[in-house]
């Protein structure tokens, strides 16, 4: 079976062409600045790698060339679009009305629509993602996979809100979650890589890029994590404030006469390591800078680590230990200064990280905890598209 795994971001379409069965990726690319002068694709196979400008639009003309080099016949993986099998959606909030990946059918489409508030920076741009597949690919099945489907654990003292209870039980408004895809792939691999039963272990999984999201992962399920009923809840993020006094929002928001609209664009897009550096939300600018001994850049990743430090602290808590931290996404990947000034001092809880391992470690599975270290410390990129074909293809199976 082939899959075309499809992630619509707003201005953005990632893309894999995976056998699930095999876990074999046949190419990958991007289609970037979709409406925004200098639109290009960047396609990869296992040969080369093809920048190309486009002149498109919309999504449904990003899909239309993600289709297009695909079956081109010097570059592309296919000889033709029926040997594409289906197409799995990254969906990222499906509310309360999807805890497990679905087939996506008429239903499935108008839930969506109704979901779109939960969240608006990503909900519309997945919706027209699965409409331009299910124009180009007409009777090709697709199935949509949610980020919030694998935090659908949480129990009610992690995901309710201490705010009058008629909101959870008419309006839905809880803690999701989110990158619940990475966070499934990621505890399940550092399971297999320590050759120990997931269902007995206690997780600690660190999701750091431009969103970032830590989660508590006991016995193979999700138990709290970081973002909430937004993806504006939790970690300090690339230009999100994370964690916040409530007030702080009225505040800021009548000292600027900000619009409610205003606001959440404010607190989404001006925020977080970009607000406090007032330059950047480049973690690797930043973390040159900081350490070149540039005072704001170094306090501003002094307030990013602090945060994913007490995060962690307070999931130890909670599940009375911990057998495994692992880091992931863009940062948790790449970036040795977080993890190790994350984990510093921590030496007490059984926790210490070996600098030798850790340093200059890029994008590379790896276990970089010292001997003397009690908890295990992991660093594995991330598969999330994986774990989409893979959905995808039980989904069908099943059906």
């Amino acid at each position: 079976m082939n899959v075309l795994t499809l992630n619509s971001g707003s201005s953005s379409v990632k893309y894999q062409l995976i056998r699930p069965d095999k876990k074999e990726v046949l190419c990958s690319g991007q289609v970037e600045r979709i409406g925004i002068d200098g639109t290009r694709i960047v396609h990869k196979t296992n040969d080369e790698k093809i920048k190309k400008e486009l002149d498109i639009s919309n999504h449904k003309g990003a899909i239309d060339s993600i289709l297009e080099i695909m079956t081109d016949e010097e570059i592309g993986a296919l000889e033709g679009l029926d040997e594409i099998d289906a197409i799995g959606h990254r969906l990222v909030h499906g509310g309360d009305k999807f805890a497990h990946s679905v087939l996506i059918d008429d239903d499935v489409m108008e839930t969506l629509h109704e979901c779109k508030d939960f969240a608006p920076l990503h909900n519309p741009p997945n919706i027209k993602g699965v409409e331009a597949a299910e124009e180009r690919l007409p009777g090709k099945p697709n199935v949509g996979v949610f980020d919030t489907a694998f935090h659908s654990t949480l129990p009610p003292e992690a995901y309710l809100y201490a705010i009058p209870y008629r909101y959870y039980r008419e309006e839905s408004i809880r803690k999701y979650g989110f990158h619940g895809t990475s966070h499934y792939y990621v505890a399940s691999r550092a399971a297999q890589m320590l050759d120990k039963d997931i269902e007995n272990m206690n997780i600690i999984t660190c999701h750091l890029g431009n969103g970032a999201s830590v989660a508590a992962v006991k016995n193979g399920k999700s138990i709290d994590t970081s973002m909430g009923f937004t993806p504006l809840e939790g970690l300090v993020m690339g230009t999100r404030s994370g964690d916040i006094d409530p007030g702080v929002i009225f505040y800021i928001a009548e000292e600027e006469n900000m619009s409610i609209e205003e606001a959440n664009q404010f607190f989404n897009k001006k925020c977080g390591v970009l607000g406090l550096s007032e330059d950047t939300n480049d973690m690797r600018d930043l973390e040159e800078k900081a350490l070149a001994g540039e005072k704001q850049y170094k306090i501003t990743m002094d307030v990013y680590h602090y945060r994913i430090k007490k995060y962690i602290s307070a999931y130890l808590g909670i599940m009375n230990g911990v057998d495994a931290i692992v880091f992931t996404g863009g940062v948790g990947e790449n970036s040795d200064y977080t993890r190790e000034d994350s984990l510093k001092n921590m030496d007490n809880l059984g926790i210490v990280v070996d600098k030798e391992k850790n340093d200059g470690l890029r994008g590379k599975e790896a276990i970089i905890s010292a001997d003397e270290s009690d908890v295990d410390i992991l660093v594995i990129p991330t598969n999330e598209e994986l774990v989409i074909a893979q959905e995808t293809a039980r989904i069908l199976k099943e059906k």
